[in-house]
Protein backbone atom coordinates (compact mmCIF):
# COMPACT_ATOMS: atom_id res chain seq x y z
CA UNK A 1 0.00 0.00 0.00
CA UNK A 2 1.01 3.80 -1.02
CA UNK A 3 1.14 6.11 1.52
CA UNK A 4 0.02 9.87 0.94
CA UNK A 5 0.41 12.81 3.26
CA UNK A 6 -2.56 15.04 4.09
CA UNK A 7 -1.26 18.01 1.21
CA UNK A 8 -1.37 15.40 -1.02
CA UNK A 9 -4.96 14.40 -1.02
CA UNK A 10 -6.48 17.96 -0.84
CA UNK A 11 -4.37 19.32 -3.85
CA UNK A 12 -5.52 15.45 -6.11
CA UNK A 13 -9.02 16.43 -4.78
CA UNK A 14 -8.68 20.21 -5.51
CA UNK A 15 -7.48 19.67 -9.30
CA UNK A 16 -10.11 16.90 -9.57
CA UNK A 17 -13.19 19.41 -8.26
CA UNK A 18 -11.07 21.95 -10.65
CA UNK A 19 -11.41 19.97 -13.66
CA UNK A 20 -15.58 19.11 -12.70
CA UNK A 21 -16.35 22.81 -12.18
CA UNK A 22 -15.22 23.65 -15.97
CA UNK A 23 -18.74 21.82 -16.93
CA UNK A 24 -20.34 24.44 -15.02
CA UNK A 25 -18.06 26.90 -16.83
CA UNK A 26 -18.89 25.53 -20.06
CA UNK A 27 -22.99 26.78 -18.69
CA UNK A 28 -22.24 30.01 -17.71
CA UNK A 29 -20.37 30.57 -21.53
CA UNK A 30 -23.90 29.14 -23.31
CA UNK A 31 -25.77 32.20 -21.64
CA UNK A 32 -23.97 34.71 -24.04
CA UNK A 33 -24.81 33.12 -27.06
CA UNK A 34 -27.79 32.82 -29.24
CA UNK A 35 -25.82 30.79 -32.04
CA UNK A 36 -22.91 28.30 -32.27
CA UNK A 37 -19.69 29.25 -33.16
CA UNK A 38 -18.44 26.37 -35.14
CA UNK A 39 -14.83 27.20 -35.60
CA UNK A 40 -14.36 28.35 -31.88
CA UNK A 41 -16.18 24.71 -30.81
CA UNK A 42 -14.08 22.42 -33.88
CA UNK A 43 -10.91 24.41 -32.62
CA UNK A 44 -11.51 23.34 -29.56
CA UNK A 45 -12.48 20.16 -30.10
CA UNK A 46 -9.46 18.93 -31.39
CA UNK A 47 -7.24 20.71 -28.43
CA UNK A 48 -8.97 18.85 -26.26
CA UNK A 49 -8.39 15.72 -28.29
CA UNK A 50 -4.51 16.89 -28.94
CA UNK A 51 -4.15 17.38 -25.30
CA UNK A 52 -5.17 13.58 -25.03
CA UNK A 53 -3.60 11.83 -27.37
CA UNK A 54 -0.62 13.28 -26.45
CA UNK A 55 -0.42 12.75 -22.81
CA UNK A 56 -2.25 9.44 -23.56
CA UNK A 57 0.64 8.05 -25.85
CA UNK A 58 3.55 9.65 -24.63
CA UNK A 59 3.51 9.69 -21.26
CA UNK A 60 0.64 7.57 -19.46
CA UNK A 61 1.61 4.72 -21.12
CA UNK A 62 5.19 4.84 -21.72
CA UNK A 63 5.55 5.55 -18.33
CA UNK A 64 2.76 2.21 -17.51
CA UNK A 65 4.90 0.34 -20.23
CA UNK A 66 8.20 1.36 -18.84
CA UNK A 67 7.33 0.75 -14.70
CA UNK A 68 5.57 -2.99 -15.34
CA UNK A 69 8.39 -3.69 -17.25
CA UNK A 70 11.03 -3.49 -14.68
CA UNK A 71 8.65 -4.36 -12.07
CA UNK A 72 7.37 -8.01 -13.98
CA UNK A 73 10.18 -8.07 -17.18
CA UNK A 74 10.24 -7.10 -20.56
CA UNK A 75 7.17 -9.40 -22.01
CA UNK A 76 4.88 -9.78 -19.00
CA UNK A 77 5.34 -6.29 -17.82
CA UNK A 78 4.16 -4.76 -21.71
CA UNK A 79 1.72 -7.59 -21.57
CA UNK A 80 0.30 -6.08 -18.62
CA UNK A 81 0.06 -2.40 -19.66
CA UNK A 82 -1.40 -3.69 -23.59
CA UNK A 83 -3.83 -5.13 -21.57
CA UNK A 84 -5.10 -2.54 -18.66
CA UNK A 85 -4.83 0.09 -22.20
CA UNK A 86 -7.06 -2.00 -24.06
CA UNK A 87 -9.35 -2.38 -20.89
CA UNK A 88 -10.04 1.26 -20.82
CA UNK A 89 -10.80 1.07 -23.94
CA UNK A 90 -13.72 -1.33 -22.96
CA UNK A 91 -14.75 0.61 -20.26
CA UNK A 92 -15.41 3.91 -22.02
CA UNK A 93 -17.12 2.03 -25.04
CA UNK A 94 -19.30 0.06 -22.10
CA UNK A 95 -20.25 3.46 -20.97
CA UNK A 96 -21.26 5.19 -24.08
CA UNK A 97 -23.03 2.07 -24.75
CA UNK A 98 -25.32 2.54 -22.28
CA UNK A 99 -26.47 5.66 -22.57
CA UNK A 100 -28.56 6.60 -25.66
CA UNK A 101 -26.78 8.46 -28.19
CA UNK A 102 -29.40 11.12 -27.78
CA UNK A 103 -28.49 11.48 -24.04
CA UNK A 104 -24.45 11.23 -24.57
CA UNK A 105 -23.04 14.04 -23.85
CA UNK A 106 -20.55 13.46 -26.07
CA UNK A 107 -23.02 13.50 -28.59
CA UNK A 108 -22.83 17.65 -28.72
CA UNK A 109 -25.20 19.58 -29.91
CA UNK A 110 -25.24 23.35 -31.28
CA UNK A 111 -27.36 25.83 -29.41
CA UNK A 112 -29.65 25.93 -32.25
CA UNK A 113 -30.46 22.72 -32.50
CA UNK A 114 -30.85 22.46 -28.21
CA UNK A 115 -33.25 25.63 -28.87
CA UNK A 116 -35.39 24.00 -31.48
CA UNK A 117 -38.42 22.04 -29.38
CA UNK A 118 -41.26 23.82 -29.04
CA UNK A 119 -42.38 22.49 -25.61
CA UNK A 120 -40.46 23.49 -22.60
CA UNK A 121 -40.97 20.49 -21.07
CA UNK A 122 -39.31 18.52 -23.52
CA UNK A 123 -36.10 20.84 -23.05
CA UNK A 124 -36.35 20.38 -19.61
CA UNK A 125 -36.25 16.94 -19.60
CA UNK A 126 -33.21 16.76 -22.28
CA UNK A 127 -31.46 19.08 -19.70
CA UNK A 128 -31.87 16.49 -17.20
CA UNK A 129 -30.68 13.84 -18.88
CA UNK A 130 -28.13 15.27 -20.42
CA UNK A 131 -27.05 16.11 -16.54
CA UNK A 132 -27.19 12.69 -15.85
CA UNK A 133 -25.45 11.72 -18.53
CA UNK A 134 -22.62 13.73 -18.20
CA UNK A 135 -22.55 12.79 -14.77
CA UNK A 136 -22.17 9.25 -15.08
CA UNK A 137 -19.39 10.31 -17.50
CA UNK A 138 -17.25 12.56 -15.44
CA UNK A 139 -17.89 10.23 -12.54
CA UNK A 140 -14.87 8.14 -13.78
CA UNK A 141 -13.04 10.56 -14.62
CA UNK A 142 -13.25 12.29 -11.48
CA UNK A 143 -11.12 9.00 -10.19
CA UNK A 144 -8.83 9.26 -13.39
CA UNK A 145 -7.56 12.45 -12.13
CA UNK A 146 -7.47 12.05 -8.45
CA UNK A 147 -5.37 8.67 -8.83
CA UNK A 148 -2.58 10.30 -11.76
CA UNK A 149 -2.37 13.76 -9.43
CA UNK A 150 -1.79 11.07 -6.16
CA UNK A 151 0.74 9.40 -8.02
CA UNK A 152 2.63 12.12 -10.17
CA UNK A 153 1.30 15.70 -9.63
CA UNK A 154 2.62 17.10 -12.98
CA UNK A 155 0.85 14.09 -14.85
CA UNK A 156 -2.59 14.89 -12.66
CA UNK A 157 -2.03 18.56 -13.95
CA UNK A 158 -2.02 17.61 -17.31
CA UNK A 159 -4.75 15.01 -17.22
CA UNK A 160 -6.70 17.63 -15.32
CA UNK A 161 -6.11 20.35 -17.97
CA UNK A 162 -7.25 17.75 -20.98
CA UNK A 163 -10.35 16.68 -18.82
CA UNK A 164 -11.43 20.11 -17.98
CA UNK A 165 -10.99 21.67 -21.82
CA UNK A 166 -13.66 18.87 -22.79
CA UNK A 167 -16.10 19.37 -20.14
CA UNK A 168 -16.87 22.93 -21.36
CA UNK A 169 -19.56 21.72 -24.10
CA UNK A 170 -20.68 19.14 -22.47
CA UNK A 171 -21.68 22.22 -19.52
CA UNK A 172 -23.24 23.93 -22.76
CA UNK A 173 -24.94 20.88 -23.52
CA UNK A 174 -26.67 20.57 -19.97
CA UNK A 175 -27.19 24.79 -19.50
CA UNK A 176 -28.91 25.61 -22.94
CA UNK A 177 -32.16 23.19 -22.39
CA UNK A 178 -32.66 24.18 -19.12
CA UNK A 179 -32.11 27.94 -19.86
CA UNK A 180 -34.52 27.98 -22.62
CA UNK A 181 -37.12 26.31 -21.07
CA UNK A 182 -37.16 27.73 -17.72
CA UNK A 183 -35.72 31.11 -18.66
CA UNK A 184 -33.10 30.69 -15.72
CA UNK A 185 -29.73 31.30 -15.81
CA UNK A 186 -29.42 30.15 -12.15
CA UNK A 187 -31.15 27.30 -12.63
CA UNK A 188 -29.13 26.31 -15.65
CA UNK A 189 -25.85 27.05 -13.94
CA UNK A 190 -27.22 24.23 -10.93
CA UNK A 191 -27.28 21.48 -13.11
CA UNK A 192 -24.53 21.86 -15.18
CA UNK A 193 -22.36 22.61 -11.23
CA UNK A 194 -24.26 19.30 -10.20
CA UNK A 195 -23.21 17.08 -13.48
CA UNK A 196 -19.65 18.73 -13.03
CA UNK A 197 -19.74 17.57 -9.15
CA UNK A 198 -19.66 13.96 -10.33
CA UNK A 199 -16.02 14.60 -10.52
CA UNK A 200 -14.61 15.11 -7.48
CA UNK A 201 -17.50 12.49 -5.99
CA UNK A 202 -15.26 9.77 -7.94
CA UNK A 203 -12.17 10.97 -6.53
CA UNK A 204 -14.24 10.25 -3.08
CA UNK A 205 -14.89 6.59 -4.48
CA UNK A 206 -11.16 6.02 -5.64
CA UNK A 207 -9.62 7.09 -2.41
CA UNK A 208 -12.35 5.12 -0.21
CA UNK A 209 -12.01 1.93 -2.73
CA UNK A 210 -8.95 1.61 -3.87
CA UNK A 211 -7.05 2.94 -1.32
CA UNK A 212 -6.03 -0.37 0.60
CA UNK A 213 -5.01 -1.43 -2.43
CA UNK A 214 -2.92 1.31 -3.99
CA UNK A 215 0.60 0.24 -4.94
CA UNK A 216 3.15 0.96 -7.67
CA UNK A 217 1.58 -1.66 -9.96
CA UNK A 218 -2.08 -0.63 -9.39
CA UNK A 219 -0.90 2.77 -10.18
CA UNK A 220 0.52 1.62 -13.36
CA UNK A 221 -2.57 -0.19 -14.42
CA UNK A 222 -4.49 3.08 -13.83
CA UNK A 223 -2.62 5.07 -15.72
CA UNK A 224 -2.79 2.89 -18.82
CA UNK A 225 -6.30 2.15 -18.24
CA UNK A 226 -6.64 6.05 -18.30
CA UNK A 227 -5.11 5.94 -21.09
CA UNK A 228 -7.11 3.70 -23.21
CA UNK A 229 -10.27 6.28 -21.80
CA UNK A 230 -8.62 8.60 -22.92
CA UNK A 231 -7.30 7.92 -26.63
CA UNK A 232 -10.96 6.45 -27.12
CA UNK A 233 -12.62 9.97 -26.40
CA UNK A 234 -10.65 11.43 -28.81
CA UNK A 235 -10.65 8.82 -31.42
CA UNK A 236 -14.44 7.95 -31.12
CA UNK A 237 -15.97 11.35 -30.42
CA UNK A 238 -14.03 14.34 -30.06
CA UNK A 239 -12.63 14.40 -34.00
CA UNK A 240 -14.88 12.89 -35.27
CA UNK A 241 -17.63 15.96 -33.81
CA UNK A 242 -14.82 18.53 -34.65
CA UNK A 243 -15.25 17.25 -38.45
CA UNK A 244 -18.76 17.42 -38.46
CA UNK A 245 -18.92 21.17 -37.91
CA UNK A 246 -16.85 21.39 -41.01
CA UNK A 247 -14.37 23.06 -39.75
CA UNK A 248 -11.27 20.29 -40.91
CA UNK A 249 -7.86 22.14 -40.67
CA UNK A 250 -9.29 24.33 -37.85
CA UNK A 251 -9.86 21.08 -35.98
CA UNK A 252 -6.39 19.62 -36.96
CA UNK A 253 -4.45 23.33 -36.23
CA UNK A 254 -6.52 22.40 -32.64
CA UNK A 255 -5.10 18.91 -32.47
CA UNK A 256 -1.46 19.93 -33.28
CA UNK A 257 -1.76 23.00 -30.71
CA UNK A 258 -2.80 20.62 -28.19
CA UNK A 259 -0.25 18.38 -28.80
CA UNK A 260 2.34 21.13 -28.48
CA UNK A 261 0.88 22.54 -24.91
CA UNK A 262 1.16 18.74 -23.31
CA UNK A 263 4.67 18.61 -24.98
CA UNK A 264 6.32 22.00 -23.92
CA UNK A 265 4.14 21.62 -20.72
CA UNK A 266 5.89 17.76 -19.96
CA UNK A 267 9.45 18.86 -21.24
CA UNK A 268 9.20 21.99 -18.30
Amino acid sequence: MTHFDSSQLIFALLLTAGAGIATALGGCIAFFFNRSNHKFLSFVLGLSAGVMIYISLVELLAESRSTLISLYGHRPGAFFAIAAFFAGIAIAMMIDKLIPSHENPHEFRSVEEMDSPKHHDRLLRSGTLFALAVGIHNFPEGMAVFISSLADPGTGISIAIAVAIHNIPEGITVSVPVYHATGSRKKAFLWSLLSGLAEPLGALAAWLILAPFLSQTLLMLIFASVSGIMIYISFDELLPLAEEYGEHHTSIAGVIIGMLIMAVSLAI
